[in-house]
């Protein structure tokens, strides 16, 4: 919505949201949201022409289009739990968007959602909307964390679904002159509702799969002796197959791969294709495998236990650039090496240390051997080894002689994102292992 404003200044944007403290926060000079160049865009629009307001009711009322952005996650619950989107949110938002709206309006799914859910809301606005008219469209996001900005001035396309009608065609037709101010026709893309849906879920499907397999690779490489940025380097090299997402790791994190996986799955399941559904699932399991194999070698290394030892990890953000902490695969290297009696000390440029608690622990819950750490070399001191979990640039730039002068010995590193040097490392006199080397 920002990146809107700035591009078409004629255009009145309005995110409201009944949680007034998050709204305080889009209005403060501190955003609730880290994302490299985000402060600047909203600075640039703020108060001109996009306007953050918990005045639902104002705002649905006035507007041309209303995007739908709520939270969609797995349910934990009833029927699909563990699998299944959790749609109440949409639900709620439709029945508040029918029970205000007095004219027209165009409704524009936003949030990552199983295929047919504009039926959903189709179904609640016609049942509720006392001859008010609604065309409903869908335009998932591709934005990658870290880089969204990057992605909004030049993205790859926009991706808009909508009814093959002529109502459902003015409606597109609306939406593309939005993005049309900045964007080339040629990258927005249109195509009929339950295609968009779908498509985003396969995207997510599409790129967790290639970090799964590649990461399956690694533990192969660590047996064979061979380097996995090699082999990803030379298959990269096909361009039948492409070098992006080959990037071996302690594994994938964030809100939208394993969510988007598992709504797959249940989607597959529901239309009765198990060996489909299956062969999915096993993306996500092998994501799994791999965070737990990053801490079984930190325990097998350390004489095959960790007990009372100081473990420093280093980045609990599921990737660098972002304060985004879901599913992050810090969260359950942390975990298992608690279960393993280890002190854990954490270190996050981003994330607060409240947050990390309670991520790690459950919200209110304190361990004594869990701490976190205002900066890498105060993580590292006295402890026993030190893992990058989160591939931050300042990681890169530690004085590595320094942190190992003050931790016992031997010490060890693991590098969890293949960001540091081990052959440097280990002229140091660190004992260091990389995924896949």
């Amino acid at each position: 919505m920002a990146m809107i404003a700035l591009k078409a200044p004629a255009i009145e944007v309005k995110v409201v949201d009944m949680n007034a403290e998050r709204i305080a926060a889009w209005n403060s000079d501190t955003l609730p949201i880290y994302e490299p160049g985000l402060d600047e865009v909203v600075r640039q629009t703020r108060g001109k022409n996009l306007f953050f307001s918990t005045d639902v009711h104002g705002a649905i009322k006035a507007a041309d289009i209303i995007f739908v952005a709520v939270n969609t996650p797995t349910k934990t619950y009833g029927v699909g739990a563990g699998r299944a989107a959790d749609l109440r949110f949409i639900e709620s938002v439709a029945r508040t968007i029918a029970e205000i709206a007095t004219t027209p309006k165009i409704i524009v799914e936003k949030s990552t959602i199983p295929v047919k859910t504009a039926e959903t809301i189709k179904d609640i606005l016609g049942a509720n909307a006392r001859g008010v008219r609604f065309a409903v469209l869908s335009n998932p996001e591709f934005l990658a964390e870290g880089t969204a900005i990057a992605d909004l001035h030049n993205p790859d396309r926009v991706l808009i679904g909508g009814e093959r009608t002529p109502e459902g065609d003015a409606a597109v037709k609306t939406l593309v002159d939005v993005y049309a101010h900045w964007v080339p026709r040629d990258r927005i893309l249109t195509t009929n509702l339950w295609s968009s849906e779908l498509s985003k879920l396969v995207a997510n499907a599409f790129l967790a799969q290639r970090i799964s397999s590649i990461n399956s690779i690694s533990a192969l490489c660590e047996a064979t002796g061979a380097d996995v940025d090699e082999v990803a380097g030379a298959i990269g090299r096909d361009s039948r197959i492409g070098s992006k997402f080959l990037k071996a790791s302690v594994g994938f994190g964030g809100s939208c791969f394993q969510k988007d996986i598992l709504n797959l799955v249940y989607l597959c399941d529901h239309f009765s294709l198990p060996e489909v559904a299956a062969y999915w699932e096993s993306v996500v399991k092998m994501n799994d495998w791999q965070k737990r194999r990053f801490a079984t070698k930190i325990v097998r290394s350390l004489f095959n236990s960790v007990a009372d030892k100081k473990i420093a990890v280093l980045g609990f953000a599921f990737k660098k650039d972002t304060n985004d902490t879901r599913e992050s695969a810090a969260i359950f290297v942390c975990r298992d090496l608690l279960a393993e009696q280890a002190r854990v000390v954490v270190y996050d440029p981003k994330v607060p240390a409240d947050e990390i608690r309670s991520d790690i622990l459950g919200k209110g819950k304190q361990d004594p051997r869990l701490t976190i750490a205002s900066s890498a070399y105060e993580a590292a001191e006295g402890a026993h080894a030190i893992a990058v979990v989160t591939e931050w640039d300042e990681f890169k730039q530690l004085d590595f002689a320094r942190i190992f002068a003050a931790m016992n010995k031997p010490a060890f590193a693991f590098d969890g994102r293949n960001i540091l040097d081990l052959a440097k490392l280990k002229a140091i006199g660190f004992r260091a292992h990389g995924i896949g080397k």
